[in-house]
């Protein structure tokens, strides 16, 4: 039976660094046999969502992040509220998220063993 891990993230992509250390856990876990994860962003973590990141050599991109989680099956959501509070378009998304909603956000609650929240 498979480990359903949701991670709720709040905090913006850059300028700390609890978005990313949610990152790197979902997807260590994900590279785990019978691990499933889902990714909900939600207030300033809306904007970890945004394609085209580009960050210096050497230095974390969320974006890439996302691709390796979306590849072992995980699921990346970002708040619609949030995203229109902040002026994100569905356009502007990475290819490895979609849009949310808080009935969506409230399905994973129920559907996971497990939620973290960074």
């Amino acid at each position: 039976m498979a480990n359903k891990m949701l991670f709720i993230l709040n905090d913006p992509p850059y300028g700390t660094e609890r978005s990313y250390n949610g990152l790197r856990l979902a997807g260590s876990l994900g590279k785990r046999e019978g691990e499933e994860i889902k990714i909900f962003l939600m207030g300033d973590a809306a904007s970890c969502g945004k394609s085209g990141q580009k960050t210096p050599d050497g230095y974390y991109n969320l974006e890439k992040m996302f691709k390796v989680i979306a590849r072992q099956g995980g699921t990346i959501s970002v708040c619609g509220t949030c995203m229109d509070a902040r002026g994100i378009t569905e356009a502007e998304l990475s290819k490895d998220c979609s849009r949310g909603n808080l009935i969506e956000l409230t399905d994973a609650v129920q559907w996971a063993d497990k939620v973290l929240i960074f």
